[in-house]
């Protein structure tokens, strides 16, 4: 969004040290004109939209940029106030889709500069132990890798998102077409700690997004359930009567405008998000 030049400098510094170099680099200017940027070994690809799109705008601009070359195979993505500590990470994330044809997103681990992660970056229930990497049901926006021919196949991200739980919609469409995610702990982004929270519109966005996603996804036995269980969690944890109030609206706006096109999940999935240890319930 053009506030973070520095940080920015700095992400690709730490990406052109990787010791397995990108064959593309693309920085969308979301909304916002782009900053000079340093050298840099190879192309930088920008693109400054003339509006912000939010999160899953952006990255669908990526995305159809990086498609239009016609010669990646898996797309990273990176906050843009994230740092690659280690420089091993692509070859990493290279070698483990090329293990893997069926290997459809990749989620980071991130961990702030004492290298602690909070327990919202840990993709599954437990997360006591954020080194315990596996299978999941979705995925952190801030790190991931993204196969290509998983997008082509179930699309990319869900533009009227704009911002919250659009991982977690690209997750579910990504497994009801049998394609793993995995949370991979030793791919390290650094990041600065924050609270979602401190964005205005998070309250909102996060409970019209959430009936989203259940609406757009879910069997319909399973979406007053889903809804019921983070409407508990969400009155338990919120301090904020403020927040609680900006909440309610987006839950109701949620039910009464478009969702999308409905497209359930198999039960087939359901039942092995279960085993995954996370039902699409919570």
């Amino acid at each position: 969004m053009g506030n973070r030049p520095r940080e920015v400098a700095a992400l690709l510094e730490s990406v052109a040290k990787q010791d397995v170099p990108p064959a593309r680099v693309v920085v969308v200017g979301n909304g916002s004109p782009l900053p000079e940027f340093p050298e840099f070994p190879g192309e930088v690809t920008t693109v400054e939209l003339a509006e912000n799109l939010g999160v899953s705008g952006g990255r669908n601009v990526a995305w159809r940029r990086l498609r239009e070359f016609g010669d990646v195979d898996v797309v990273v993505d990176l906050d843009d106030d994230g740092l690659l500590v280690d420089a091993d990470v692509f070859r990493r994330v290279r070698d483990l889709y090329a293990e893997d044809p069926r290997l459809g997103i990749v989620s980071f681990r991130i961990a702030d500069e004492r290298g602690e992660t909070q327990r919202r970056h840990v993709p599954r229930l437990r997360a006591s132990d954020p080194m315990r990497g596996g299978e999941v049901t979705t995925f952190l926006g801030g790190a991931h890798g993204l196969s290509m021919a998983m997008l082509e196949q179930i699309g990319g991200w869900p533009d009227a998102f704009f911002f919250t739980h659009e991982e977690t919609d690209l997750a579910w469409r990504a497994l009801d077409a049998r394609w793993k995610v995995v949370y991979a702990p030793e791919l390290l982004l650094q990041h600065p700690r924050t609270s979602p929270a401190r964005h205005a519109v998070y309250h909102r966005m996060t409970a019209r997004n959430r009936v989203w996603l259940a609406r757009r996804h879910l069997p319909l036995p399973l979406v007053p359930l889903y809804l019921a269980t983070w409407t508990l969690l969400t009155l338990a944890r919120t301090r904020s009567l403020t927040g609680l109030r900006a909440w309610a609206g987006g839950f109701l706006e949620g039910l009464r405008t478009s969702c999308g096109r409905r497209r359930p999940m198999r039960w087939r999935t359901v039942w092995h998000m279960t085993k995954l240890g996370r039902p699409p319930i919570i």
